[in-house]
């Protein structure tokens, strides 16, 4: 086979197979009385960016969020389709493209503060877009919210858990390619 056909190969199943990873690890999950259930998904979507870079890796989350969005029931708690996404947690799952894109971005730098500021703020991206939607379907259905006191519902709470979800995302990542390479199967990064 090919060189480059072995790539595109590796390719199609690395996107696969994150797509695959995303959608398990959002099924742990712990119900919130906010709707923002506790999952993995932060810790899979980091896991994703740090493993496949900012192409590859977007490319596996762009994939999650439509089969999800076509009705599998790939969200956390077993949910999937449109109104997912249009829904009060639906700005969260938007972050996480905008997320694996920085965090892909981060590992490509190969400078450890840039690391972090871009891991930091693919995270605060995924926040803020969740904040942002979760606040708008509040209002729109007649609950009133204020940005504020819909960050201390859905984003504050969960800020240690993502941040230590990252970070442990990143060093099993390295773990992960570590193996990839000693197996001569490279990731483009």
């Amino acid at each position: 086979m090919s060189e480059k056909r072995s790539s595109k190969t590796m390719i199609v199943v690395l996107t696969g197979m994150f797509a695959a990873v995303l959608a398990v690890l959002s099924q742990l999950s712990i119900p919130m009385p906010s709707g923002v259930p506790v999952t993995l998904q932060t810790f899979a979507v980091a896991l994703t960016a740090y493993v496949l870079g900012w192409k590859v890796g977007t490319l596996a989350t762009v994939v999650y969020v439509l089969i999800g969005a076509v009705g599998v029931p790939v969200f956390a708690n077993l949910h999937g389709g449109v109104g997912v996404l249009v829904g009060a947690t639906g700005g969260f799952i938007w972050g996480f493209i905008l997320m694996v894109l920085l965090l892909g971005f981060a590992l490509e730098a190969k400078n450890k503060v840039l690391l972090v500021v871009l891991s930091a703020a693919g995270l605060a991206v995924c926040h803020l877009l969740g904040i942002l939607q979760f606040m708008a379907v509040m209002n729109a259905n007649g609950k009133g919210m204020s940005f504020a006191a819909a960050a201390m519902l859905v984003s504050v709470p969960y800020l240690l858990k993502d941040i230590i979800s990252v970070a442990a995302a990143y060093f099993l990542a390295m773990a992960v390619r570590r193996g990839l390479r000693a197996a001569n199967l490279q990731v483009a990064v």
